[in-house]
């Protein structure tokens, strides 16, 4: 008796109105739905380019809502196509992977699960920046748009990409063929939970919101040699040290003060012993920027520095630094297509309010979505972010950010209802509006 109830409630949902009100009510009700999966893939997560469980869970809930299923795209992604006559093609994308962080929240649903970072080492594993509430909110909206169909016309291609992280999955799905195995499409649309919003808060930024990411290595090598006697040495820690203060003078010497850019040394390692000068220190930088020729002079810059330094501090030449940037974990910035993105923050400020809809300033955070329209003028592409902030908490500290817990922390807990429910109604509001029978 208990299924068959279930099952019309199933059936009911499915059958809901579209739009307005209505829409919101539908939501609703898939809401107990939406939050087993959410508390589901909390406490599974799976880290980047390993994302097995994930897209294996939602396949056969996307196959009974009438999509076509592909999984193990780009390795681990998975695509799920809606033919619905025609119109334009869509695109929503959400990402699935976790963090190697020990969860400290104190949910009763917390991780506890293990995983392995690339070297096989073990780590503990944590949706510390949210995409669980992508994950259930790409399954809200898919929903709503299989029982809207009689009010749309297009197709819709719904894409639960894995490795975001690490910058590697929007680049692997692209190089698996998404363009030319699927439709391809005319919009993406993506959205990001915030911890800088409370939560139900939709900010969106036409033009850059998310910046590229570079990682940069450099060997700085030297001649060792023992601590009592440097005068016999090349030291590569004297050498690094200086390296390090004078990157600092691509940011606020050479860069136009106008053009945005972050020069960090996240990594510092030499030696490891009290009285040895090494033959080597290590750095390791993160570079990030929005403009092409920004990120150009940054990193051209980093490789002169640091051959110059070597030379100043009298290094043989066979022993010059070793710059490497590491395109393999290059993340693009992400630029919002204007017009797409106007239009997009319109209806939501249409929609759900004023009080509920924001322009917020770019991020030097890195996000790969825009990597599906860089460079094609045929793709426009928007990603807005929903605030998760809990009211309570955003109240307590009157709204000031350094006081909460970031993305990426341990501590991370968004307000999972408001952010899943927001961001399904949000998401499907704006396909909608795309594929909007003439």
């Amino acid at each position: 008796m208990k299924r068959n109830v279930l099952a019309l409630l199933a059936a009911s949902i499915l059958a809901a109105p579209a739009s307005g009100a209505t829409l919101n009510e539908a939501v609703r009700a898939d809401l107990p739905l939406l939050m087993n999966v959410y508390r589901d893939m909390h406490a599974n997560p799976e880290l980047s380019m390993q994302e097995v469980r994930t897209p294996a869970k939602m396949a056969p809930e996307m196959r009974k809502l009438g999509f076509e299923v592909t999984e193990h795209v780009g390795k681990s992604g998975l695509i799920a196509v809606l033919r619905n006559g025609p119109g334009p093609v869509l695109m929503l994308r959400a990402d699935m992977d976790a963090l190697p962080v020990k969860e400290q929240t104190g949910l009763p649903f917390a991780s506890k699960a293990i995983g392995k970072l690339p070297d096989g080492s073990p780590t503990p594993v944590m949706h510390a920046c949210g995409h669980d509430t992508h994950i259930a909110a790409w399954l809200g909206t898919a929903r709503r748009l299989a029982a809207m169909k009689g009010q749309w016309s297009g197709t819709l291609v719904m894409n639960l990409q894995s490795g975001e992280e690490t910058g590697e999955g929007a680049r692997a799905m692209l190089g698996d063929g998404l363009y030319t195995r699927f439709p391809k499409p005319n919009y993406v649309l993506a959205f990001h939970d915030s911890a800088i919003l409370p939560a139900g808060v939709i900010g969106l930024t036409p033009g850059y919101t998310t910046a590229s990411v570079d990682n940069v290595d450099i060997a700085v090598r030297g001649v060792g040699g023992h601590g009592a006697s440097p005068q016999s040495t090349k030291d590569p820690i004297v050498l690094a040290s200086r390296i390090v203060v004078a990157l600092q003078t691509l940011v606020s010497r050479e860069k136009n003060p106008l053009d945005p850019a972050v020069l960090t040394v996240g990594s510092f390692q030499g030696g490891n012993k009290h009285n040895v000068i090494p033959d080597e220190a290590k750095l390791q930088l993160t570079v990030r920027t929005y403009k092409p020729e920004v990120r150009k002079l940054l990193l051209d810059g980093i490789a002169r520095i640091a051959r110059g330094e070597a030379i100043s501090a009298g290094v043989p030449d066979d022993k010059m630094p070793v710059v490497t940037i590491r395109e393999d974990q290059h993340t693009p910035a992400t630029l919002n297509s204007e017009k797409f993105a106007n239009r997009t923050l319109e209806l939501f400020t249409s929609h759900f309010g004023a009080n509920r809809t924001t322009v917020l300033q770019p991020f030097m955070v890195g996000e790969d979505v825009g990597r599906y329209w860089l460079n094609d003028p045929s793709v426009e592409g928007t990603l807005f972010w929903i605030g998760g902030v809990p009211q309570a908490k955003w109240d307590a500290a009157g709204g000031d950010t350094t006081k909460l817990p970031s993305l990426h922390s341990p501590f991370w807990a968004p307000d999972a209802e408001v952010v899943i429910s927001t961001a399904t109604e949000a998401m499907s509001l704006a396909a909608l509006e795309v594929l909007k029978k003439s």
